[in-house]
């Protein structure tokens, strides 16, 4: 299978004729693949990684082209004022993109030098939509392979469980290890083994440091790390004091689904990252106030999803592995929002309806493909 254009492509060359563009995502996700893909890219792309590119950055000896890729300058300790320093001395027409791992999304939230200079995208691992996957077997490879491109066009799941193993070291080794500063990577690959056995409940710190031995604090900076890094993404609950709703525990999940053995937290797992894809995109090329959660209250029921706009629930979503009668906390969440879209979405079902009260039960593959 073979995808042509990577769905940021089109907003990222719209941004460029404004600002300088930064890419951020998860290691291995096809960032690089996509600047250099993007018109006028030949002949000005310089990776950090590489000596002489790198010897080219710090002389600022430049390629003489009107488009220039930064890959992994992020690792360069002044890339901030090299790159403000670029774009505030730049030639009408100059366009640059600036590719990393999620180090890009760290500084934004604190004092930034580049401020009004960039235009921020994430890009996702492929969808349903993105790889134009239209039945539940192309479903079901998608869960088994994952969407990160490698193992999922290489087609093989023996090659997509390699290379997981290979991807989880290499992150634990070149990426999280530095960023906090960990000493004991053993424990912290025990917590990563971990964490996929969690997959769609709340997650107790308390309960990891203790199955871990390891301090609370140290875990949550481990967890932390992880988050910043694209490895897993938290959910925070959704909830008013009239519903009753929990107001602490997160849920987590991971960007690559594929280490979720259990078959009804992988496709859940799988649903969650195509949300979120649809969420960050809505994000950063539309500039909407949308929000990713979850719902649970103190009598158990629950929803897997509820996405917002400006706080507000524009979104409930619940998953079933197969056709089921109507979650009961779905029916309860959508009587108290009932002008909220609510959905019940089965990985192999096949049932396709509208109760009364407005919630649409439907095969998920036809869900998710409305997305992005």
């Amino acid at each position: 299978m073979a995808v042509a254009t990577r769905y940021l492509a089109p907003q990222a060359r719209r941004d460029l004729d404004r600002k300088m563009v930064f890419v951020s995502g998860p290691r291995q996700v096809g960032k690089t693949t996509l600047a250099r893909s993007l018109p006028g890219a030949t002949g000005g792309y310089l990776s950090w990684d590489v000596e002489a590119d790198r010897e080219r950055i710090l002389r600022r000896e430049l390629p003489p082209a009107s488009f220039w890729i930064f890959d992994e300058i992020h690792k360069y300790r002044r890339w901030r004022d090299f790159l403000k320093g670029l774009y505030d001395a730049r030639t009408e027409g100059q366009k640059i993109l600036v590719t990393g791992s999620g180090r890009l999304e760290l500084f934004r939230y604190g004092g930034d030098s580049l401020q009004g200079r960039y235009h921020l995208l994430r890009l996702h691992p492929f969808s349903v939509a993105e790889a134009g996957i239209e039945d539940s077997d192309g479903l079901a490879t998608l869960s088994k392979l994952g969407g990160f491109p490698e193992p999922f066009l290489g087609g093989s799941e023996a090659e997509a469980r390699r290379w997981s193993r290979s991807y989880r070291a290499r992150l634990i080794e070149e990426e999280v290890a530095t960023l906090a500063r960990i000493q004991d990577l053993g424990r912290l690959e025990e917590m990563m083994l971990r964490l996929p056995d969690l997959v769609g409940a709340p997650l107790s710190v308390n309960a990891l440091r203790e199955d871990l031995q390891i301090a609370h604090k140290t875990a949550a900076s481990w967890l932390d790390a992880l988050e910043r890094l694209f490895a897993l993404f938290r959910l925070s609950p959704f909830g008013a004091p009239r519903i009753r709703a929990v107001r602490k525990e997160r849920k987590h999940y991971h960007f690559d689904w594929s280490v979720v053995r259990d078959e009804g937290a992988r496709f859940e797992n799988l649903v969650a990252c195509h949300l979120l894809k649809w969420v960050h995109f809505e994000q950063d090329a539309k500039g909407r106030e949308l929000d990713l959660r979850y719902f649970r209250d103190v009598d158990r029921r629950e929803v897997d999803f509820v996405v917002t706009d400006d706080r507000q629930p524009i979104l409930f979503v619940e998953c079933k592995l197969a056709d089921r009668d109507v979650d009961r906390g779905l029916r309860y969440l959508k009587a108290r929002f009932p002008a909220t879209d609510a959905f019940q979405i089965a990985c192999s079902g096949r049932r396709d309806y509208v109760t009364p009260d407005g919630i649409r039960v439907m095969p998920a593959i036809d869900f998710l493909c409305t997305l992005v």
